[in-house]
This record gives C-alpha cells, structure tokens and sequence, in this order.
C-alpha cells in the first residue's frame, strides 16, 4: 500500500509539472515584421475608466521582426525607452499567446513574476492583450497595425 501511495505521489508529481505548450507556432508567425501598437489601458480595479490615445500615460509598441526578436518601445513625457529579446508563439490550455523574452530585466517588462519573461493573450488575430493584469498591473491592450 505503502508503494503504491509512492508511485501515484510521483505521478501526480510529474504531470502536474509537464508542459502545458502544445504548440509554438500559429500561422501568422508569417506575417512579419509585424508592428503592435498600444490602444488601450484599463485599471486593474472596479470604478477605474480605461484611457484611450493621447489620454494613455504613455505610447507603446512591440515591433515583432522576422527573426524572431522584438523590439518594444515606450515613450513617456517624450522620452523614449526600448527593450530587446526573442518571441515565440504559444498554444497555451486557456488560448493562445506571444511569449517575449527579454535579453535582460527592464522596467519595460509587464509580468506577475518578476523575471524577464511576458506573455501576451492573443484575443483575435488583431488584438493582444497584457497579462499582467492578473496579479493588480494594468489591463494593456494592442493593436495590429497594418
């Protein structure tokens, strides 16, 4: 009995810690380069109105390039900051999303986990959306631009 308590310990153990990716591509990885644009930023708490353009504290892109890096730029009271790193697509259990990897930590980096990893929810082919709005960050959300 006792073996068998082990076993399904270990078990459950080892699926629980499996790879919940099913796949890194969609197909738009073809579409590149491919500039995002941020549209849109909503507060993490009831009562708090989203800003649109101009009313943003701040403009932001992602310009996703055919080799699979990024480029993220911000600009705030007309200074511009920028972040570098790689992307893959992923087909996540609840969606799929854009997974950046940053070459370092930044301040650019929107994330519940404080390392250099951010993922974006792909809601349709033309709308990301931040995720960090999970864990109280802001609710970010891009735009295509063609």
């Amino acid at each position: 009995m006792k073996t068998l308590i082990t076993i399904t310990v270990l078990l459950i153990s080892i699926f629980s810690c499996a790879d919940i990716t099913k796949s890194n591509t969609t197909s738009n990885d073809n579409e590149n380069p491919q500039k995002w644009k941020l549209v849109k930023i909503s507060g993490s708490f009831a009562n708090v109105p989203a800003t649109t353009g101009s009313d943003m504290l701040w403009q932001e892109y992602y310009l996703l390039k055919n080799d699979n890096t990024f480029i993220k730029s911000r600009e705030i009271n007309k200074k511009n900051t920028e972040a570098k790193g790689t992307y893959a697509y992923k087909t996540l259990t609840d969606g799929e999303y854009l997974e950046l990897t940053y070459e370092s930590d930044n301040t650019l980096i929107e994330n519940c986990t404080a390392d250099t990893k951010e993922l974006l929810r792909r809601n349709n082919e033309n709308e990301l959306a931040g995720t960090s709005i999970a864990c109280d960050g802001p609710g970010l959300f891009y735009e295509k631009i063609k």
